[in-house]
């Protein structure tokens, strides 16, 4: 019988390959009754959304047209919009394309923009595991393999070498993931006119 090996495409998927990387058994689900299954369902949802918002992922990253709300801000602010559900971090707001002075309060965000404007949020959203490249499953599996080294394996030493493989893993799934945009042009005229000048 042959094995064929797949992408990780969910919670248990990813916090199975944490284990195996400490030589712990894999989960069949966060309620199997294993002491796998008991870590993997406390920590495993803080680890993600922490992972998430460790970096502007740009596959966690998305903008909306937030909806202005009657209730007027008690000081400071003059108006209050209400904040997507699926944000798990704000990242700007913007008016025609320029970024606003805001401040986060609960599922709000208060601003000095007038009634009249259109104000998006850019924001990281939880994505979920099937969309997540390989790049940063790997890292979260290394970043899971910290807490099972630690409660499981009991090895300090092994929750060292997987601190070690996550730092180098987030790093180099950052590097990846900001290579999906456009780059941006570095503007020289200004040097270059007072070079000349």
């Amino acid at each position: 019988m042959s094995t064929v090996s797949t992408v990780a495409q969910s919670g248990i998927d990813i916090c199975s390959r944490a284990l195996i990387l400490i030589g712990a058994s894999p989960i069949t689900s966060f309620a199997d009754g294993t002491t796998e299954s008991q870590v993997a369902v406390n920590v495993y949802e803080d680890i993600a959304q922490a992972s998430l918002v460790n970096s502007r992922w740009r596959f966690a990253t998305n903008q909306r047209v937030l909806n202005q709300l009657t209730d007027k801000p008690t000081g400071r602010w003059a108006i209050a919009h209400q904040l997507p559900t699926d944000m798990i971090m704000l990242h700007a707001l913007t008016v025609n394309d320029n970024i606003i002075e805001y401040g986060v309060y609960g599922d709000k965000a208060f601003s000095d923009s007038s009634t009249t404007d259109e104000v998006i949020a850019d924001y990281t959203f939880r994505a979920q595991e099937a969309d997540w490249p390989s790049y940063f499953t790997l890292a979260v599996e290394y970043s899971l393999g910290i807490v099972f080294a630690t409660s499981i394996a009991r090895d300090a030493s092994l929750a060292t070498l997987m601190q070690n493989q996550a730092e180098r893993a987030m790093a180099k799934a950052r590097t990846l993931d900001s290579q999906q945009q456009t780059t941006r042009k570095l503007t020289t005229s200004r040097f270059i006119t007072n070079r000349r000048s």
